[in-house]
């Protein structure tokens, strides 16, 4: 997910280091950076290429030290390995595309994290020895829940440093979840199609995967590094050429493909010239403490919308890549349309429009929340509990992100204020005095501007554990913010049923109760 980093971190590793500051010279949050090691670039001998690159690391440095890997970078290599794809495998026997998706996902594997590839390849294997020899059975999917979150873990707990590690752990939490929502669909496979939802029997298996197409569903190149989760009755698709607008034809997917590959560069540039003055490690220097309050807040406010562009930059390239090969259709609208969303991790307009923490959490690695939702919240409906059911999807989601404490309070802050913010909703809702002034046009505007600092500054707020990782990192931000969220959220859970009480009319409450 952070991909954007190892950009940076694969560049130093390639050139000369230098005992300089590198915050002066890149500004992105980088391994080199927080060494305060930078990179001295060597000039080739050709006066043009000079003069690029002096331009390059004195005008513009960060964006020279990111835009090289357009075309080296796995992220990146998915456009090529898809484009032969689709021009000659596409209809072709199914073990040719399992095979070349084995071949192409393993390559990129072992480029990035040499013989470390392993841990995936064994992770692989044991699944598909679990579906075979345990079957249909619930004990499957309870043996292949607890051993690939057990390895994940493992893998979290010996590798993991203070800081974002780019390491196997980064695609092995992707691999985690495709493999627990193949063993659990292959489980929902051999069920009455009556007991199942409408969404399980869509994504039930039905056949018995071979040990190529287990395999071919895990490397996938196009989502292989950092997403999008898809499901293997998709991937069986993809493998017998349905996966298409025109049947028998190639997709019509190129342009939406490209659409979607120039959005991708576009939040790209703004990330990496934002990255120039906003940084992660600005939250904990001694400079920021000693701003005023006002500016600490802004600060967030701003730093919380900027650092999650790395994310949807990842989540559009990649999604490119899915869509032009076909991954991304989803069959077509009312108006005969073709829809290649399948794969989208974003939804850009409602991400950068949308005033409400729900409305960012709906437009937001939309595949992922997805999976949770079908595999984890829905499936834990026999606890009766709708509130319950959430809090143990977070702390899933949390632990699966890793075992920083950061990840833990992140998602616990974003359960407080999705709490918070539809109990307001609601308040705002079935109180006349309150949706009469919320109705009145010439208000909405300021409304809006409001509503949109409120949910930027506290969506930084929550992302401030997230992106720092560590116990003593996040809590001396929050310390010089007198854990302002926290109070202001915490304090609106006990008050605001006391103000419903007292300007919500009671036959409001019983019209809601009805």
């Amino acid at each position: 997910m952070f991909l954007l980093k190892y950009f940076l971190l694969y560049k130093v590793n390639h050139v000369e280091s230098v005992s300089h500051d590198a915050n002066a010279v890149s500004g992105i949050d980088t391994m080199p950076c927080v060494d305060n090691v930078s990179c001295k670039v060597h000039v080739p001998n050709d006066m043009f290429e000079k003069a690029v690159v002096w331009f390059m690391t004195n005008t513009c440095p960060t964006l020279f030290a990111t835009l090289p890997f357009f075309f080296f970078t796995p992220l990146y290599s998915g456009y090529p390995f898809a484009l032969f794809q689709r021009y000659f495998l596409f209809q072709k026997e199914a073990y040719l595309i399992h095979l070349y998706n084995v071949f192409t996902g393993l390559s990129i594997a072992y480029f990035n994290f040499g013989m470390q590839f392993f841990h995936s390849l064994i992770c692989v294997l044991i699944q598909f020895l679990i579906l075979r020899l345990m079957g249909r059975t619930i004990t499957a999917v309870i043996t292949t829940f607890l051993f690939q979150m057990i390895y994940l873990m493992a893998g979290y707990y010996f590798t993991a440093t203070e800081n974002y590690d780019i390491k196997w752990t980064m695609p092995h939490c992707v691999l985690t979840l495709k493999l627990i929502g193949l063993a659990i669909d292959y489980y929902d496979g051999g069920k009455d199609p009556e007991f199942l939802t409408p969404e399980q029997r869509r994504f039930a298996v039905r056949g018995v995967p071979t040990l190529l197409e287990v395999s071919g569903f895990s490397y996938f190149y196009g989502a292989f590094m950092v997403g999008p989760q898809f499901s293997m009755t998709d991937y069986q698709k993809l493998a017998r050429g349905e996966m298409t607008d025109v049947p028998g034809q190639r997709p019509n997917s190129f342009v939406p493909a490209l659409k979607r590959l120039s959005l991708g560069l576009l939040f790209l540039v703004t990330y990496t010239l934002s990255s120039l003055y906003i940084s992660d490690e600005y939250l904990t220097s001694d400079d920021y403490m000693e701003k005023p309050f006002w500016f600490r807040c802004g600060y967030i406010l701003i730093w919380g919308k900027i650092i999650l562009y790395k994310y949807v930059t990842c989540w559009l390239v990649t999604e490119g890549v899915c869509i032009l090969v076909g991954l991304g259709y989803n069959g077509k609208d009312q108006n005969g349309k073709p829809l290649w969303n399948a794969c989208a991790n974003m939804k850009v307009w409602l991400y950068e429009t949308t005033p409400l923490f729900t409305g960012t959490i709906a437009s937001f690695n939309i595949n992922t929340n997805a999976w949770v939702a079908r595999y984890i919240f829905k499936r834990l409906k026999f606890l009766g509990n709708k509130l319950l059911s959430q809090a143990l999807a977070l702390f899933f989601l949390a632990i699966w992100h890793g075992l920083h404490s950061g990840y833990l309070v992140c998602f616990q802050m974003e359960l407080l204020i999705v709490i918070v913010e539809r109990q307001a909703m609601n308040l705002v809702r079935d109180s006349p005095p309150l949706s009469t002034l919320a109705s009145i046009t010439v208000l909405r505007p300021i409304f809006y501007v409001l509503q949109q600092t409120n949910h930027w500054m506290f969506m930084g707020y929550s992302l401030v554990p997230f992106c720092l990782f560590t116990w003593d990192k996040w809590m001396k931000v929050y310390r010089s913010i007198y854990f302002f969220g926290h109070v202001l959220f915490f304090t609106l859970l006990l008050v605001l049923p006391y103000i419903r009480r007292l300007i919500v009319p009671q036959k409001e409450k019983l019209k809601r109760a009805e």
